[in-house]
């Protein structure tokens, strides 16, 4: 009978019992599509989906044929949320027909649908997969940085649908029928269904692989190789999975395991999963010359033409097999990917013979070998490649050129069940799952259901972690299980219905579900039928020793044969018979599905499902904290046994509720340990919340094993309630000490130990564990009610272990709650010899606060015993105050142990340190100081400012100390978490940021306050409205310079045409003058796209979803005074032809350029944009060509550049390959070299047909090449450039018209391609470069035509005669050019010496003056270092002899002169200027350098007044204009960025000339020169290195054209690669705050060069950098923001990425600062006012101006309540004060974290004097806080910097200290002495001095009588002599001052 009543009492009550109903089958009723669903008869599929979405194959028994009905299925699993934190929902994907709905819900949250998918034909499956995609694709190597994509993947009969959680899509079609997809680590592995006809008929096909793996849904599918252990050859072989008896029951990814079935031999099988090795890839691959591998060759060819001809849609002819041999004939690498094996050679086919056996393809994977081999195969000899020369032709029929597929995922044997006596057939399993018993072992389980049973297999890693090690197989009686993840436990469904609750294999008990019957009355039945003789000898029942298999197992699979769990074994024998009866009852369990968490899901035999939770195993933190501590530190059986007798007492039906269960735990524990609950007083009284009823209470009563019975009774048939936690513990717990007595009289006064109980013997080890989790509550003050409540049970169990000095530590700590319990227990000394002592017992008790307070003292210090993992707060103290206080560097590395030493039980191993402390190299951040490392070290822990407030103060104040000193100077790359941990939110937000793509919300708001409203309907088009004008406003505060730009910029507006009618003018020839002005005018709007493109560089992002707002080139005009519209398509005047074409062009180029480059959009965005109609075409040109400025164009398909390509428009062409090839600059990139190379003839084959490519499109394309090729030096491109330079004009009319600008793309291509290489261009020398350069230059005989192209130019041309010499007018300027690139900054003299300005009349005649410009630009270029910003330097560049005869800018009348050509000096003068102040430009881009900018504002000057005197028709007026032009925007490349107003006022001098010689090219120069002047609205500047200089010479060539369809010298297009040397140098303070952009002090510091030492300056930010190359490092100064110091001589990585995500830089204000904008004198600030008021006292600051120094709510709430005083308050007015002053100390000091330390203090102090202290705990503190300040390693720190840190100036400490000493003497005084002087000879005190006395012994440090005792201090008489006793106690001389009139005999007081 006894079976019955076991099951009675060990019920677990089973909570929230909720109707499950898959929400997905809701759903689809109402889902559009479900018509022709008819889900009214939806079936409940068969198949069991277990947890981590794998299907089980085998259906149950009651399956219905496929065909008949639908079927429905679904699976749930833990809810993922986006961030990967811990979230508590299911997540649910439910399949219906063609349907699959993926849902989320909670108990707590009603279920919503989160996606749903339809496809087009029925889904077969669905399932959850994670994709890893590498980030470097070429290397595919393991550590290679992988992005993890979620993806659902819905798997229908011919393909398989993948969508990602980003919202990408793919399908990927498969080669073959699909029986099962499972989900693994490393993507999706597929199952090949084995129908009949896939099986090879004769006998030489091999068999097909079974199992393929497809790593990303782009990635092909690739077969699977195994790796099986030694078989019958002696070595591991690996070969594809090709067995077809073996199928997949189980897969899981973390460990990444498969379980296979081998249907021939009934045996299951263990997998481990990886990727395969390189050489394993090629032993598949190579045919090696081995036995057997022929086959396998054979296997993996025939298999990869099936799957192409597959995929094709072809069928294999003939017997598909691929030739092998010849990839060794190639000896390429057999593992690359791609092998093409073209060279099929036919005598190696026999290789392939018929004649071998299928067998070998067929070989069998299981440990358990198959010995049914043909014959012949033993012996290896036969299996020469020429093994049967007779049958080599019919083979090699068919060798189609296939590529291998690569296999990918490589299974590796583990383990393989024992074969049994009987071969069960068909014990597939139909459900495998992996649980973990409550210590930590796992367990993979699997449930053969035509068995009924569930095996379990240990298993656990290797030492190494390298393997799994797989142990012994115990079998449980099951119909069903299912695992309960977050206890550790698994739910067993037995077969008479019964739910049962195993943790590993141990039982726990029967599960009881609230309002299910209980199957009570069949139990009763079966128990009575004798045990039927049931197959299950063979089986290893629990009783059983565990350790047959235990090989390399240490003993803890052993189970202690309890007497228990061989009774329930007898329950399990008998569980089969019942059945029967049991199925005539009412509604049963049918099966256990869906486990999430704790939550399993019951099938009813009703067909209804309902959801149940298992309870969790504890819920308070102190008692999971004690649990956790004895669980790790017993052995494993008694630590198991210990759990599940607790679980079934906190889980009985009914049980205690919260409050109640410490109180249970304790009870529970002391009886396991053989105390009588009943007989010790206080657990007598502990209640049990409420009253149970009686009929619960028997069976609550019961333990889960036989164990102390009537304890049990005893201990719930008490009626003594007294609840010791609901106690206000001061007052209540100094009860009268008589109540307690009275019922210890009734009882014997002691009683002893039962020592058979399961944990008598390790009572010790327990009581040190909670002594430590005792230690450990310390360090976390929320925990205050835990300790009270663990302190009693410890000094019971340290009085019983006769523990003194435990005893009188607990006095210490808490001397009211030692005093209320008195009760011994004795513990027979016989059998104090079971007691395991354990190894870490220490006769001291450690105690972390004595442990920190020596560190802090000085001394040399024992190691703290932490238990790893419960302990942590404890490791991570002692840690950071080693590191701290100590300055031991090792602390923080792996060398802790001199500090810690690490507790593990007896027989666990020794976990491997290194995984605890992998974190703290994970940054390597640059640390500087001690402070700096552990703030570092804790943020790698893990540490946050949490953990940080729930620490003591005291204990807190080293870590807050370097907390402080990091704050004061951060680095500034630092990550998120430290910054955070340090309290700067300005970093961590910054840290924060450079994580996250930029925010699109806060750089597209415009603040239209900025903008007067008026104009604002007029301005909504100019292409100009998306400025960010908070930021514009901030630098350019004090004018409206921006309005105007953009006033002289737009072009979108009809012009003024003023002209004013002569009366003599008739009214037809006045419209016509009238549209001549407004051509003219014309002229300038068609110019100023191209600097409103650079106004408005990259400060917009486009939404998406709509067509980006190109405004409209407007080209009509208004004349007053009427305001009609002047239109010039009126007929009345010529308008040239395609006028505004290019304008439209530039007009693209500028609204495509305001996109970001940070921009999210995509390839059908830029689709989207393509205008409808035709006109619109020239725009979008140049939309393209700036997409592809800006990067955006490498994310256009391949297939949409083709489609814009052969439409054939010229300028769609030019933007489109510009764009590429600016957006691939110096990749190389083959494919856009292809497309490039279309569109120049010189890089086609000589042979390949003409084509008519236009000429502006072959310029482009050869800009193209040298974009793309940047600074390669690639040969054959510069080769062919170099060529292309001086290509002569061709026979037909081609290469006639504007040869020059296609020479100038040459030359600069050229000189990009070999960038800056000067004389090391490797492997050119034959070339000749500068040679031929040179020649190109000044001319010469040509020499004969290289290369492939001699053909097409022997004759020459019929249009132009040239001769044979070089036409020098085509040739020089992209020589000249090319020339500067190539040497680049290389100060090479003598090339310089080449392009010297002749110094002779007759050799200056020779040259174009606007040559001599270039000449002179190159020279200075290539002698970069000798550019010196002055006019001395500039005119040091023109020869003597035009300096001396050349009209000076300044003169006023002509000199004559008869021998001199005037004209030719003066031309050459002002170009010759020119050139050197285009170089002094490019020399200082962007650097605002004032010499610089005064040097070229002079000269600008003078060509201005030049152009107006009457010399200037010498030199010609369009000279001067063009030089004037030069200068100017030279003056805006070295002012870019800045809105300089002197630059702007020339500029809009310029913008008004539109008269006379001002032509369409001035206009477009004068207004780059304004666009770079405000370049990207003032947040970009020029760069200068190589690669921007390139662009800018691209951009800024000097000739410009001279209408608005001129490219014959420059293409107009290239005008825009200036975008390639603009980066974002604006630095935007930010207040983190506010999130405002605000002004802050900057220091910048140079570093030195050869022109100057190494500076600092100081500038108002938001303000542009200068090249970060310069600096060494940038300071945002105090004293209103917070220091932050970025130092750019680690790499300017951080800075870089701040510029490029807006320059965003937060600070934050220090207390009591307001920001410059509202203070700009700092006179209103906090600390000013308090030096003004001359007033020392703190009183003089008022509660109310806080909100000044603090936005932080809580201080100022603290402010309102704590710091007011109201009017009745009489003495509490000095609280007040002390209140205010702290809080103004706090804040002024910039600490207001300490507030809350310096309030305990005061607190603590005002207790101590009122002898209210309860417990000595904030004692501890203040003197740990004090002894951290006499620390010598405080000293040394405050001695470095004086007036920093905490409690620094203040008197608050000391005036502390002081009142502690004297209330603690005035108590010795007062009659403590002899108080002291019983307790130091050892004689009981009185109780109620305890409290005071305890404070006293804290704070001295006064050693316990023990070790007085020891010390042998009886016999001293003198002071002295006691100092020197002492000395090894340690006790500071103040104390022993105070104790000294006790010990030498005195008892009259004797305080100093």
């Amino acid at each position: 009978m006894s079976n019955i009543y076991e099951e009675r009492v060990t019920m677990i009550a089973a909570g929230d019992l909720q109707e499950f109903v898959p929400f997905g089958r809701d759903h689809c009723k109402h889902h559009p599509n479900a018509l022709n669903l008819q889900l009214q008869q939806l079936q409940p599929a068969a198949e069991l989906w277990s947890s981590d979405g794998a299907a089980g194959l085998v259906g149950s028994l009651q399956e219905v044929t496929i065909h008949e009905k639908h079927k429905e299925c679904w699976q749930l699993r833990r809810g993922i949320s986006d961030v990967g934190e811990e979230v508590d929902y299911d997540e649910e994907l439910y399949v219906a027909g063609n349907m699959v709905i993926w849902s989320k819900g909670s108990k707590s949250q009603a279920s919503a649908v989160y996606k749903a998918f339809t496809v087009d034909s029925p889904v077969l499956q669905a399932l959850w997969c994670n994709f890893s995609v590498p980030q470097d694709k070429p290397e595919k190597t393991e550590g290679s940085s992988e992005i993890v994509e979620k993806c659902i993947c819905i798997l229908q009969s011919s393909c398989i649908n993948i969508h990602s959680i980003e919202g990408k899509d793919y399908i990927a079609s498969l080669p073959f029928q699909v029986a099962n997809v499972w989900p693994t680590k490393y993507g999706l592995l597929f199952e090949r269904s084995s129908s009949s006809h896939d099986v090879p008929l004769n006998p030489t096909r091999e068999p097909l692989p079974t199992m393929f793996s497809m790593l990303h849904a782009l990635d092909e599918i690739t077969p699977m190789v195994c790796k099986s252990g030694a078989g019958l050859f002696g070595s591991a072989r690996v070969q594809y999975v090709a067995d077809y008896s073996m199928r997949i029951v189980f897969l899981n990814a973390e460990p990444s395991i498969v379980m296979t079935y081998d249907s021939t031999q009934c045996l299951h099988a263990i997998w481990a999963l990886r990727r395969v090795k390189p050489e394993e890839r090629s032993a598949v691959l190579k045919v090696s010359e081995q036995v057997g591998t022929p086959q396998h060759a054979a296997t993996s060819s025939s298999f990869t033409v099936q799957l192409r001809s597959l995929s094709k849609g072809d069928s294999p002819v003939g017997s598909p097999f691929q030739n092998y041999s010849s990839i060794h004939s190639q000896s390429r690498s057999a593992s690359s990917p791609s092998i093409h094996s073209r060279s099929p050679s036919i005598s190696n086919m026999a290789a392939l013979s018929r004649s071998h056996s299928p067998a070998l393809g067929v070989h069998s994977f299981s440990g358990v070998q198959r010995f049914n081999f043909s014959s012949h195969t033993q012996s290896p000899k036969r299996h020469s490649i020429c093994q049967s020369p007779n049958n080599t032709s019919t083979d090699s029929v068919f060798t189609p050129e296939t590529e291998l597929i690569v296999p990918e995922l490589c299974i590796d044997h583990l383990w393989t069940e024992a074969v049994t006596n009987m071969r069960e057939k068909n014990s597939q399993a139909s459900k495998v799952f992996i649980t973990t018993d409550l210590c930590g072992q796992r367990f993979l389980c699997y449930l053969v259901e035509s068995q009924l049973q569930l095996r379990c297999v240990k298993f656990q890693e290797s030492n190494d972690m390298s393997q799994l090690i797989f142990g012994t197989v115990t079998n449980i009686q099951a119909k069903d299980a299912a695992p309960v993840e977050s206890v550790d436990t698994m739910l067993v469904l037995e077969g008479n219905g019964n739910l049962v609750l195993y943790t590993g294999v141990v039982r726990v008990g029967k599960v009881f579900i609230p309002g299910f019957p209980a199957p009570s009355l069949s139990l009763s039945i079966s128990n009575q039928m004798p045990c039927p003789s049931t197959p299950l000898d063979n089986i290893n029942t629990p009783s059983k020793p565990l350790n047959k298999h235990l090989g390399p197992f240490d003993e803890q699979g052993m189970l202690s044969p309890v007497p228990e769990l061989r009774d329930s074994s007898k329950l399990q024998d008998s569980s089969y018979i019942d059945d029967c009866t049991f199925q005539q009852l009412a509604t049963f369990i049918h099966s256990v599905r869906d486990p999430v968490q704790n939550r399993v899901t019951l099938d009813l035999s009703n067909g209804s499902m309902v959801r149940i939770t298992i309870p969790e195993i504890a819920t308070s933190e102190l008692v999971k904290r004690c649990l956790q501590g004895i669980k790790y530190i017993l052995p494993r059986e008694v630590a198991v046994q210990m759990l599940v007798r607790w679980y079934n007492a906190y889980n009985a039906p009914g049980g205690p509720s919260y409050y109640s269960e410490w109180n249970l735990f304790v009870t529970c524990l002391m009886n396991m340990m053989g105390y009588n609950t009943d007989r010790v007083a206080w657990t007598q009284n502990l209640d049990f919340e409420g009253s149970l009823s009686p009929v619960i209470a028997p069976k609550k009563a019961r333990p889960s094993e036989t164990g102390s019975d009537e304890d049990w009774e005893y201990l719930i048939n008490s009626d003594y309630h007294k609840n010791v936690e609901s106690h206000p513990l001061a007052k209540a717990l100094q009860l009268d000490p008589l109540e307690m007595k009275s019922p210890k009289d009734n009882l014997s006064p002691s009683h002893s130990l039962d020592s058979s109980t399961l944990l008598f013997p390790h009572i010790p080890t327990i009581f040190c564990v909670l002594h430590l989790i005792y230690e450990e509550l310390k360090l976390n003050c929320l925990m205050g009610e835990g300790i009270r409540s663990l302190v009693v049970l410890l000094v019971q169990l340290a009085r019983d272990l006769k523990l003194e000095a435990y005893l009188d530590y607990y006095c210490r700590d808490y001397p009211v709650l030692v005093k209320t319990s008195r009760q011994t227990c004795i513990i027979d000394p016989a059998q104090t010899g079971f007691m395991h002592h354990p190894s870490f017992f220490s006769a001291e008790p450690p105690s972390i606060f004595q442990w920190l307070s020596s560190c802090l003292k000085g001394e040399n210090v024992q190691p703290y015993p932490y238990l790893p993992g419960i302990c942590e707060r404890s490791k991570l103290l002692v840690v950071s105050v080693v590191l701290y206080i100590f300055g031991d560097e090792r602390a923080v590395s792996n060398e802790a142990s001199n500090y810690l030493t690490k507790i593990t039980s007896g027989q666990r191993k020794q976990q491997t340190e290194q995984e605890e402390y992998e974190c703290s190299s994970r940054h390597s951040t640059s640390t500087s100081s001690l402070a700096e490392k552990l703030v570092i070290w804790m943020t790698n822990v893990g540490f946050t400012l949490r953990d940080l407030e729930s620490l003591p103060f005291g204990v807190a104040l080293p870590i807050r100390d370097a907390i402080y000193h990091c704050r004061q100077q951060p680095a500034s790359d630092w990550p998120e978490a430290v910054c955070l941990l340090i309290g700067r939110q300005d970093l961590s937000k910054q840290a924060c940021e450079g994580n996250l793509p930029k925010c699109k919300a806060s750089d597209t708001q415009v603040l239209s306050s900025d903008v007067p409203s008026t104009t604002e309907s007029e301005e909504e088009d100019d292409g100009m409205n998306d400025m960010n004008q908070e930021v514009m406003s901030l630098i350019w505060s004090e004018d409206l310079r921006v309005q105007e730009v953009r006033r002289l910029l737009q072009s979108a507006h009809p012009v003024r045409v003023n002209v004013v009618q002569m009366p003599e003018v008739s009214d037809h020839e006045y419209i016509e003058e009238k549209e001549n002005r407004l051509l003219q005018l014309c002229q300038r709007t068609m110019a100023l796209p191209l600097g409103r493109g650079m106004f408005t560089l990259f400060s917009y992002h486009p939404v998406p979803t709509e067509p980006l707002p190109i405004p409209k080139l407007n080209l009509t005009g208004r004349a007053p005074p009427r305001n009609t519209t002047v239109d010039l398509n009126s007929g009345n005047i010529d308008v040239p032809p395609n006028m505004a074409c290019w304008a439209n062009f530039h007009n693209g180029v500028a609204a495509g350029l305001k996109i970001a480059p940070a921009s999210q959009i995509d390839s059908a965005w830029i689709v989207y944009n393509k205008p409808k109609n035709a006109e619109l075409a020239n725009e979008y040109a140049g939309f393209l060509m700036a997409l592809g400025l800006n990067g955006h164009l490498t994310k256009l398909a391949t297939l949409n550049i083709h489609d814009y390509l052969t439409k054939g428009h010229e300028m769609t062409s030019i933007g489109l390959l510009l764009g590429v090839s600016a957006a691939k600059l110096g990749t190389m990139d083959m494919s856009i070299t292809r497309l490039l190379s279309i569109h120049i003839p010189a890089l086609l084959p000589p042979t390949s047909t003409e084509l008519d490519v236009p000429h502006n499109v072959q310029v482009a394309a050869v800009i193209g090449i040298g974009l793309v090729y940047q600074g390669t030096a690639h040969r054959h491109t510069a080769e062919v450039l170099l060529s292309e330079i001086g290509r002569p004009p061709g026979p037909e009319m081609e290469y006639c018209t504007d040869r020059e600008s296609y020479s100038l793309a040459a030359g600069l291509a050229l000189g990009m391609v070999c960038l800056g290489h000067g004389s090391n261009l490797i492997g050119m020398s034959d070339l000749n470069v500068p040679e031929q350069l040179y020649q190109y230059m000044v001319g010469g005989h040509r020499r004969f035509q290289a290369g492939v192209h001699r053909e097409k130019h022997k004759s020459p041309s019929y249009q132009i005669k040239e001769g044979d010499t070089i036409n020098v007018d085509v040739t020089c300027p992209g020589a000249t050019l090319a020339l500067a690139m190539i040497y680049l900054k290389t100060n090479n003299r003598s090339i310089a010496d080449w392009l010297r300005a002749p110094d002779t009349m007759y050799l200056l005649d020779f040259v174009k003056p606007e040559f001599l410009l270039l000449r002179t630009l190159a020279r200075c270029l290539i002698l970069w270092d000798d550019i010196l910003p002055s006019s001395k330097w500039i005119d040091s560049n023109v020869p003597q002899i035009v300096r001396e005869n050349s009209v000076s800018l300044h003169a006023t009348e002509m000199p004559s002169s008869e021998d001199l050509n005037l004209e030719t000096l003066a031309q050459a003068h002002v170009y010759i200027t020119a050139g050197a102040c285009l170089s002094l430009g490019f020399r200082f881009a962007g650097s605002e350098n004032l010499a610089a900018f005064n040097c070229l504002y002079t000269f600008a000057k003078d060509f201005m007044k030049c152009l107006s005197s009457a010399t200037a028709s010498i030199a010609g007026h369009y000279n001067l204009e063009t030089c004037l032009s030069v200068v100017l925007l030279s003056l805006a490349m070295v002012m870019a960025g800045s809105g300089n107003l002197k630059v702007l006022q020339l500029c809009r001098f310029m913008h008004k000339k539109t008269g006379g010689e001002m032509n369409y090219g001035f206009h477009m120069a004068h207004h780059m020169a304004l666009g770079l002047l405000f370049l990207g609205g003032g947040r970009y500047s020029l760069s200068t290195s190589n690669s921007s200089i390139a662009a800018l010479l691209c951009a800024l060539y000097p000739h410009f054209p001279v209408h608005s369809t001129d490219n014959r010298y420059h293409l107009q297009a290239l005008r825009h690669l200036y975008v390639l040397a603009a980066e974002p140098r604006l630095l935007v303070p930010m207040d983190v705050d506010t999130d405002t952009p605000c002004y802050a002090l900057l220091e910048v510091t140079y570093k030195g060069t050869q022109w100057y030492e190494e500076t600092t300056e100081e500038l108002m930010a938001p303000t542009l950098l200068p090249e970060l190359h310069l600096l060494k490092q940038i300071r945002v100064k105090g004293p209103r923001y917070w220091e932050l110091l970025i130092d750019l001589s680690k790499g300017v990585h951080h800075l870089k990425s701040i510029l490029s995500k807006d320059g965003v830089l937060y600070v934050k204000l220090r207390a009591g600062q307001l920001s410059y904008k509202e203070d700009p004198m700092g006179w209103r600030s906090l600390l000013a006012q308090t030096v003004t008021h001359r007033n020392a006292d703190a009183r003089a600051f008022k509660p109310e101006a806080i909100s000044a120094f603090t936005s932080d709510p809580a201080l100022l709430s603290f402010a309102d309540y704590f710091c007011k005083p109201a009017a009745n308050m009489g003495q509490k007015l000095e609280v007040f004060d002390l209140f205010s002053s702290i809080l103004y100390e706090c804040v002024s000091q910039e600490n207001p974290e300490m507030l809350p330390a310096y309030i305990a203090i005061d607190q603590a102090v005002r207790r101590l004097e009122r002898r209210e202290m309860s417990e000595t705990f904030d004692l501890w503190q203040i003197k740990l806080v004090l002894e951290f300040f006499n620390s010598r390693s405080h000293q040394d720190r405050v001695r470095k910097n004086p007036h920093r840190g905490l409690f620094m100036n203040s008197e608050f400490l000391p005036v502390m200290k002081c009142s502690i000493d004297n209330a603690l003497d005035q108590w010795l005084q007062a009659g403590g002495g002899v108080c002291l002087h019983s307790y130091l000879s050892g004689q009981p005190t009185d109780e109620s001095q305890l409290s005071i006395l305890a404070c006293f012994l804290i704070y001295h440090s006064v050693p316990t009588p023990g070790q007085l005792l020891a010390g042998g201090l009886e016999g001293s008489t003198s002071f002295s002599e006691l100092l020197l006793k002492f000395k090894p106690l340690k006790l500071p001389v103040r104390a022993l001052l105070r104790l000294a009139p006790l010990l030498l005999g005195n008892p009259q007081s004797m305080v100093l």
